[in-house]
């Protein structure tokens, strides 16, 4: 029951427009910036005077210690790929938000050099704060290591307030997919690609029907985690991810492409181009490629490659019976108010 009340909250708030759907991002991200911020600082302190119950383990030399580096080699760390990359599922949409953006020009390249930046400070730096605090093999994998830290520094009811954080990532999470799937479904029928029915706009522009689709779509997860709890979590974020990864190599396929283009004269060359093209488009395709094969070696994460296929299929039929169908390629006229981003 919480799941599906978030997902109606979510929904919507989705439903209202585009600025309420940033409002609600902008304070789900003060709360997990909020959040790690502290984390930081106190672990900071910790670490310089050997304060408090974590002082006397506090030390940079755990990141080496109790084992190395890799205790379990580099085949512990391709093992948590899966979950790790899924964690930076959806961040393609920062090119979305460009057909919305009142300045894309300088907002969208601004996003895009700011992520990085994030990544090294909120996520490596909380990992190397955490891991210098407390000896990795003194964490229970039960336990989110946050909470053990919190607990430790003295903070009351540290689990409740984690335990809140992390709903509000979940939270984000599901809000940024009802944005972005609501507008590629939307998009695909404006190009002919897919329903008609669901190249329509409110009059606040907001792809009513395609967003509609997506939380429908969603409550697949809310009966999964009514009926196979201990597995759900694993099982959504195994499959997603093969669409992420999928999403992510057609990016790089499709930059390879549009640079060809480039080359020939039949496309402007990009005011924001990528940093090491085109051998950084492989790189990252042989990473994509390497995630995606150690799906396969967890029994929890293969159920996603056993989906892929399925749902690819399905893909396939809808492209070639597209195919066949002129009038359905033809880009869908609208006779509701359209606004001038789209």
């Amino acid at each position: 029951m919480p799941a599906l009340g978030v997902l109606l909250l979510l929904y919507g708030s989705n439903m209202l427009g585009v600025r309420a759907f940033g409002e609600m991002e902008f304070w789900f991200a003060i709360i997990k910036v909020a959040t790690i911020v502290v984390l930081l600082v106190a672990g900071v302190l910790i670490l310089i005077f050997r304060i408090g119950a974590l002082g006397p383990t506090a030390s940079i030399a755990n990141l080496w210690r109790h084992g190395g580096f890799l205790p379990f080699g580099l085949l512990g760390v391709l093992l948590t790929l899966q979950i790790v990359t899924f964690a930076y599922s959806g961040i393609e949409i920062l090119a979305m938000t460009a057909a919305e953006a009142e300045q894309p020009a300088t907002s969208i390249p601004r996003a895009v050099n700011s992520v990085t930046y994030r990544i090294l400070v909120f996520y490596i730096g909380a990992l190397v704060v955490i891991m210098t605090l407390i000896p990795w093999n003194q964490l229970n994998p039960a336990t989110s290591p946050f909470v053990v830290v919190f607990e430790r520094l003295g903070i009351p009811g540290a689990g409740h307030v984690i335990n809140f954080v992390v709903i509000t990532a979940a939270a984000s999470s599901c809000n940024s997919g009802l944005y972005s799937t609501g507008r590629f479904l939307f998009f695909l029928a404006q190009r002919g690609q897919g329903p008609r029915s669901l190249g329509h706009l409110s009059r606040k522009h907001v792809p009513v029907r395609g967003v509609t689709a997506s939380a429908a779509a969603m409550l697949i997860g809310v009966a999964l985690n009514a009926i196979v709890p201990e597995k759900a979590f694993t099982w959504v974020t195994s499959i997603a991810l093969i669409g992420t990864l999928w999403t992510w190599i057609i990016i790089m396929l499709a930059h390879l492409k549009f640079r060809r283009a480039v080359a020939r004269g039949r496309e402007q060359p990009s005011a924001f181009p990528m940093p090491g093209a085109p051998a950084a488009n492989w790189l990252v395709i042989i990473f994509l490629l390497t995630v995606t094969a150690m799906l396969a070696l967890d029994e929890g994460t293969r159920v996603a490659l056993y989906v892929a296929p399925i749902w690819f299929a399905l893909l396939g039929v809808a492209y070639f019976r597209l195919k066949r169908k002129p009038k359905l390629r033809a880009a869908v006229q609208l006779n509701e108010p359209r606004s001038p981003h789209w």
